[in-house]
């Protein structure tokens, strides 16, 4: 019997931190993400203190477990849009954050030194950072993320970023794990130096915080807008149907609250579905749909998705994702695309540029390609879709706004980009039907709120089956529609023109992190003797 508890309760320590992870994520419970590391960091110490091989794949072992189940549990959803895509992303994605806690566990056993234990939170950020930037980018569990749910106690994200808030989970994780190591009764540990300050760590940030939050007065700066979700399964009609039929849907629903002082207009992701030539966009039936509306209401600019193609001509340097036509020697991308239109000529795209790994995107061709005939027909446009180098701002006399393409509002430093270039207002437009009637499209508007914070600037959400609303500057949902139920919005937001720390620098902290992490894995392949004991 005391053989099988001794292993049982390494297991009932991953999986304790597996499901305090879960329940912290975007629920009642967010403080649970200060003490889900705590099972792990325990385990890891006990068998820091044993020799061997053993051990240290025990580490990797039983964080891979830890992880998997918060992967699954929190992203389950991503299933009902791509069955072996999810199950490789949960794999994948575990793995990588084993590794990583495995990594420290291996300097840990190199070094002997308090200074080991800071190497946990370098290397984690170092991770994430790397993880928002490569083609296997999959952010979704990036841990300041998990604070969503709780945006007033994180306002001093428009300094640090997201990053920010995995370093203050992280570091309060450490310290009440040392708290527990030194040993002690309750009261004795409760009274410790490391208790103490770690009660310090959790509440200085949150007090500032929750200051901000309750002082924070947008400038009045304001534009008239209309948000229209025409709800239009993507599985069964959006890609199937009659297009006039739903841009007309969409049309009346915007009726019903555009008027003469209607500044935008806001529509979602592929709001036209059926792809449309860019090389000769004005003469479209559905673009002139559009543009006669909008000569109804002269003062209206009109943001919605389309699904693009552009044409390379004959002697034009072609992107690394140029397709090539089935009869003819030319070649072409294809796009998600988000367009502006309004009573001038000018039409203004911009083509989403952070794709789904395994979806719009297929990361790694070389390696991956032959899995690329499992992506989901996205209207006609599997496989790896163009995408741009700059963050295009779309521009009026009204207000400048960033496009943000559904996917993209989980990036906070590629986001932030597009203030640098001018915008003042964010336009979220997105499509999260693919997932059906679960977490994921609540914890995809979560997020949103995390990057109206970081810059500060007002978020309007078209999201084809909903969740559409506005955030304001400090982050609060307004004005929520419900899911699965056409609807249309009428509101008025305030532009913002002032970068916050964040948005004129991104993430520094990733940056200074991941360098960090190159230099600690250097010191593991250093010889032991250059390691004091």
């Amino acid at each position: 019997m005391a053989f099988q508890q001794r292993r049982i309760k390494p297991f009932l320590h991953s999986i304790t931190s597996g499901l305090f992870l879960y329940l912290a994520w975007h629920s009642a419970y967010p403080v649970l993400l200060f003490l889900a590391f705590i099972p792990l960091l325990l385990l890891e110490d006990k068998w820091l203190k044993e020799s061997g091989t053993r051990p240290r794949l025990n580490v990797l072992l039983h964080s891979f477990i830890a992880f998997l189940i918060w992967n699954v549990s929190t992203t389950w959803w991503i299933y009902n849009s791509t069955d072996w895509g999810s199950i490789a992303a949960w794999i994948l994605n575990a793995l990588f954050m084993a590794f990583i806690f495995w990594l420290y566990h291996l300097l840990r056993l190199r070094s002997k030194q308090r200074l080991a234990i800071f190497a946990l939170p370098v290397f984690w950020i170092g991770f994430e950072y790397l993880h928002l930037s490569w083609e296997l980018s999959w952010p979704w569990l990036t841990l300041g993320n998990g604070l969503a749910g709780a945006h007033a106690w994180v306002q001093w994200y428009s300094y640090t970023g997201v990053l920010g808030g995995s370093l203050w989970i992280l570091s309060v994780n450490m310290l009440l794990s040392r708290m527990v190591l030194a040993g002690g009764t309750f009261i004795e540990m409760f009274k410790s130096k490391s208790f103490l300050i770690a009660l310090s760590v959790f509440i200085i940030p949150l007090a500032v915080s929750l200051g901000i939050y309750y002082t924070y007065e947008e400038e009045k700066d304001p534009i008239k807008v209309v948000i229209v979700q025409p709800n239009i399964d993507p599985y069964n009609e959006k890609f199937s149907g009659n297009t006039s039929d739903q841009l007309y849907k969409f049309l009346r629903l915007a009726e019903g609250e555009v008027d003469s002082s209607t500044d935008y207009l806001i529509g979602p992701e592929t709001c036209i579905p059926n792809s449309i030539w860019e090389n000769d966009l004005d003469k479209d039936a559905n673009i002139k749909i559009l543009k006669t509306y909008i000569k109804i209401h002269p003062r209206l600019k009109m943001i919605c998705g389309i699904s693009s193609f552009k044409a390379f001509q004959p002697g034009e340097k072609r992107s690394a994702t140029a397709r090539k036509f089935v009869d003819a020697d030319q070649y072409y991308d294809a796009y998600n695309t988000a367009m502006q239109l309004d009573s001038t000529k000018k039409i203004q795209l911009y083509h989403k540029s952070k794709l789904v790994p395994g979806v719009e995107r297929m990361p790694y061709p070389r390696i991956f390609g032959f899995l690329e005939r499992f992506a989901i027909d996205l209207g006609g446009t599997t496989g790896s879709l163009g995408t741009q180098e700059t963050r295009t701002v779309f521009e009026s006399s009204t207000g400048n706004a960033a496009p943000a393409i559904c996917y993209e509002s989980v990036y906070g430093d590629f986001l932030s980009k597009y203030m640098r270039n001018g915008a003042d207002f964010i336009a979220v437009i997105t499509n999260d039907g693919w997932w059906g009637d679960t977490p994921g499209y609540r914890q995809h508007l979560l997020i949103g709120s995390l990057r109206a914070i970081e810059n500060r600037r007002s978020i309007v959400r078209s999201a084809n089956t909903g969740i559409s609303c506005v955030i304001n500057q400090r982050g609060d949902i307004l004005q929520p529609t419900s899911y699965w139920v056409p609807d249309a919005i009428k509101t008025t937001i305030n532009k913002n023109k002032t970068l916050t720390y964040y948005s004129a620098t991104g993430d520094v902290l990733g940056r200074f992190f991941g360098v960090l992490s190159i230099l600690f894995v250097f010191l593991l392949l250093l010889p032991k003797r250059f390691f004091p004991q």
